[in-house]
This record gives structure tokens, sequence and C-alpha cells, in this order.
């Protein structure tokens, strides 16, 4: 009999859109595009660095941004019960020197994510620990005789919710929610812990 686990998206999902909130604070607007915009994460990326690099903004300045953020209303509550049911991992394509201040205030669940190339408190790059990380991991656990149920929000989830056993959308803008309609898409954790309860073995 196989055994359940769960992959979920972090920022949309638990945490609010970190660029969107460094966007807000620096009124620099257009920091605010994100995966649920920009399906090419690299085009998206190496338009975030020439805008970081045109304004002289320095990754500290960004760390005290993401300091001052909390998760998402419920969504602590909502990993810890999903936690006591099946194993949880979060896949997403924020960066290690973003993460911490948001997984801390989640208690600590696991993290596979990305990483900054810094140079004197400048983020110059980035490198992705492994191309469609998330796609990979599901296809990695389903391997090991898993039986993956994922959620997210968007674009760049879709590729995990596909190659998943099961997969949701939650908070999905109505663009994400249109182009994949396969998804059933729910805006709150009490309908998605539902849905997965009812996907697990």
């Amino acid at each position: 009999m196989q055994q359940s686990i769960v992959t979920l998206d972090m920022e949309g999902v638990l945490t609010p859109e970190i660029w969107i909130a460094v966007a807000e604070k620096t009124k620099i607007p257009g920091l605010r595009r994100t995966t649920r915009d920009e399906p090419d994460y690299d085009k998206l990326m190496r338009g975030r660095l020439a805008l970081l690099e045109k304004h002289d903004l320095k990754l500290s300045a960004i760390q005290n941004v993401i300091a001052s953020l909390r998760p998402l209303e419920g969504a602590k509550e909502f990993l810890d019960e999903l936690r006591t049911l099946t194993q949880v991992v979060i896949l997403s394509d924020t960066f290690e020197q973003f993460a911490l201040p948001l997984l801390r205030q989640l208690n600590w669940p696991t993290l596979l994510c990305h990483k900054l190339v810094i140079k004197n408190d400048r983020i110059v790059g980035y490198k992705l620990r492994v191309p469609d990380q998330k796609k990979k991991t599901v296809a990695a656990f389903k391997s090991l005789n898993y039986h993956v149920i994922s959620a997210g929000d968007s674009y760049n989830d879709t590729a995990m919710l596909l190659e998943a056993n099961a997969g949701f959308l939650i908070h999905a803008p109505e663009n994400v929610k249109k182009e994949f309609p396969q998804f059933k898409a729910v805006e709150s954790y009490a309908e998605l812990l539902k849905l997965i309860k009812a996907a697990m073995f």
C-alpha cells in the first residue's frame, strides 16, 4: 500500500508574495511581476535582477522587508494540522537567503528551493537547484512509491500539479484557473485540507 506525501508551494499559498512586498516597500512597480504573471521563470528573474541593479537595491534591504512579513492568515494552523496527517514538503522557487524568517514562523517545514549568487550584498545571479525542480521532485517521490498530492497557485506550480497523483489550486488568480481548469480550485485552507484528505490513501 502506498504512503501519501503532500507538496505545497510557499508564496501565495502559505506566505505573501515576497517580490510584491518588496515592490510595495521600494516603490519599484516592476518587481510586482511574479510567476502568477510570467510562465518563463528565467525571463522573470532576469527582469528582476536588472531592476535591482538599476535601483541599487541590495540583498540586506530585501531581507529587511522579508523580516516584516507574516504567513497568510491560517497558514500555520493549516500546515500544523496537515503535518499530523502526513509528511509535507514545501517546493518553492524562492531562495535560501529569503526564506528563513518565514520558515521560522511556520514551525520549520522542509523546504526545497534555490540559491542566490551574492557579491558584496548585491544579488548578481541565481542558481536553480535543478531545472523543473517541482516536477522532478514529485516524480522522484512517485519513484519511491509515494502517492503525491500537490497544491499551488501559479504557472510555475502547474508542472508539479500535472505530475502529482492529485493536484489542486489554492488562492490562484483567474488567469491560472482559466488556463488549467483540470485542477480543482479553492480559496480556503479548510477546503484544501478536505480535498487533500479525500485524495490520501
